[in-house]
């Protein structure tokens, strides 16, 4: 289903590489003549990236992995090893042998790449961009290059992949044509005719082994999401390596480009939580299916580096599932969005999540997650706060997802999209937080406590609510809404709020131990406040009552559920409207 589904995507675009070829990014070009003179370097791209060519495409596997066709990264085509500056001002023998051994590894490198070009150059006399090459090397070119202004840069990026232009053409040298021809099966051993393609159900001449993806934590030449280990005891009726899962040419090149497609580098198809990464895709290219893929990753939190705030299309983000969740925007039955979730494994890449629904039952569920997540705002700014981003970044210190808990941003994510309860570790994470700040509980920790609670509740009729609800009888709630009152008639008292650095924590946990210490002290509060705003004292005292009359006894302790009730009904409180309108006074 996963392969079907990635062969699919792949058909859908429409834009990307044929079977055989990859776009691949380089940096720099080495232009030269007809004749094979070294004439400069050239940078393409920008000073992150590298401009996209469409070029062979390059696998490379085992102890002495093969060159690319007529491009390849700088340690291959220039020849260049980064320890060349430091064997000769080394002293110890031993560092000395190993840095030497580094740079005649090298060395081989390029000398095996020579070859192939004289190889390919060889099966197209006529193509003379190839022959150009060819004699690039053979006259001593890579003198010439580190020479050239651009050099010192080339220098400091030994990984960026360079390639060939001949003076007066528009195409590079790894772009020919003629070198598509030789696109065939690098895996001819073992071919088994009358094979049933696994993913188009077509026959076949199955590929032996599969196109490796890069994916992040994984090996830097790539992992492979299909692979089978020769006498590893997988391989079934005599059949080895991916006669195992038998897949054509074409189909396998397809799910390969597709994956790699939505796991390229600054793709809006993926994030990455921990050491999982996760690609998301709809079946249809039609306006919802789009819509849907870009508001998915904005939901996330995941944008660009250059955003400044990467919670700021929240909002947008929610009107996207409203409208396809009701059916504003119009979806097909047989439209799916699928989302896969990955993690490295030596040489081969490990499926850790799979999911599969219609975009309409998708949408619902990310709808359910911003009704789950909402409550009241009386914030000016009322920046978004129900991003995946800002969840995380909310129950940790530093506010960096680095120090979140582990395995918490990825069991996050399932929740969202399946609709199921959020992790207890979230909800737990945001009672310590707001202990250890002193009852700082900011507006992404109550929705979080607000949804959490729901979630494992979703049964019980009463739920809380957006806003303050008077009708809540519970006696964690009530005691929060009463600590908030009491709070405020301090602070307008006394122009402070010392009770709840000094309280909130014994009293959202061991309520009668507290509260009547409290409520001595409010006494004096109301007292001092009478004198100068009498209606503002009265106004605060009989909304003491008014709860006060709701609690029977103060508990002697809160269990942490309601630990998070107790901190909601303080929230709720501090933000009634009432309570602002008086503000104002």
């Amino acid at each position: 289903m996963i392969l079907k589904a990635l062969y699919d995507y792949y058909n859908r675009c429409g834009d990307l590489a044929p079977t055989g070829m990859e776009y691949k990014e380089i940096s720099f070009l080495v232009v030269i003549d007809e004749k094979g003179n070294f004439k400069h370097l050239e940078r393409r791209g920008d000073v992150k990236n590298g401009q996209k060519f469409l070029v062979m495409k390059g696998v490379r596997s085992g102890t002495t992995p093969k060159p690319y066709l007529f491009w390849d990264n700088v340690e291959y085509v220039f020849d260049y090893c980064k320890e060349q500056a430091d064997v000769e001002e080394e002293t110890d023998e031993a560092t000395k042998e190993k840095l030497e051994k580094k740079i005649a590894k090298t060395h081989a490198k390029n000398l095996a790449l020579i070859e192939k070009f004289k190889e390919i150059a060889n099966l197209f006399p006529k193509e003379m961009e190839l022959r150009a090459v060819c004699d690039f090397y053979d006259k001593g070119g890579l003198d010439a290059v580190k020479k050239d202004t651009l050099w010192s840069e080339v220098e400091k990026k030994p990984t960026v992949n360079v390639s060939f232009l001949v003076e007066g053409r528009t195409k590079i040298v790894a772009e020919n044509s003629c070198l598509r021809s030789l696109v065939t099966s690098s895996d001819q051993e073992g071919k088994q005719k009358h094979s049933v393609c696994l993913i188009t159900g077509e026959q076949c001449d199955p590929v032996a082994t599969t196109t490796p993806t890069a994916i992040a934590g994984g090996n830097p030449t790539g992992s492979r999401l299909v692979a089978f280990q020769v006498n590893s005891g997988y391989d079934s009726y005599g059949k080895s390596k991916g006669l195992n899962a038998p897949m054509s040419k074409d189909a396998e090149a397809a799910y390969t480009t597709a994956l790699n497609r939505l796991l390229a580098k600054g793709s809006h198809n993926k994030f990455i939580l921990g050491n999982r990464t996760f690609a998301f895709w709809a079946s249809s290219s039609d306006e919802a299916s789009q819509k849907m893929e870009e508001s998915l990753f904005d939901l996330l939190g995941f944008s660009d580096e250059s955003d400044d705030d990467p919670n700021a299309k929240i909002e947008e983000v929610r009107k996207v599932f409203k409208a396809i969740s009701t059916g504003v925007l119009k979806t097909n039955l047989d439209d799916h969005f699928y989302i896969l979730g990955l993690a490295p494994n030596s040489a081969r890449i490990a499926v850790v999540y799979w999911s599969e629904s219609s975009l309409r039952d998708f949408a619902a569920k990310i709808e359910q997650h911003f009704s789950d997540m909402e409550i009241v705002d009386n914030r000016k700014e009322r920046k978004p706060y129900m991003g995946l981003r800002n969840m995380l970044s909310t129950v940790t210190q530093s506010g960096k997802l680095s120090d979140v808990t582990p395995n918490l941003p990825e069991s996050v994510a399932k929740s969202i999209f399946e609709g199921t309860p959020y992790p207890y570790t979230l909800f737990s994470s945001c009672i310590r937080r707001i202990r250890a700040e002193s009852g700082d509980i900011r507006i992404t920790r109550a929705a979080i406590m607000k949804a959490y609670l729901n979630r494992i509740n979703e049964k019980d009729p009463k739920k809380i609510t957006v806003m303050l609800d008077k009708q809540n009888l519970n006696p964690g709630y009530l005691c929060g809404r009463l600590f908030a009152v009491l709070e405020n008639l301090q602070f307008a008292a006394n122009g402070q709020d010392s009770i709840r650095a000094s309280y909130m924590n014994a009293a959202s946990s061991t309520p009668s131990a507290v509260f009547p210490t409290i409520l001595k002290l409010s006494n004096s509060h109301y007292s001092k406040l009478a004198k100068d705003k009498k209606g503002l004292a009265v106004f605060f005292d009989n909304q003491k009552k008014e709860i006060m009359a709701m609690i029977q006894d103060f508990p002697d302790t809160l269990e942490l559920s309601d630990q998070g009730r107790f901190f909601l009904g303080y929230y709720h409180q501090k933000n009634y409207k009432e309570n602002k309108e008086i503000e104002q006074l």
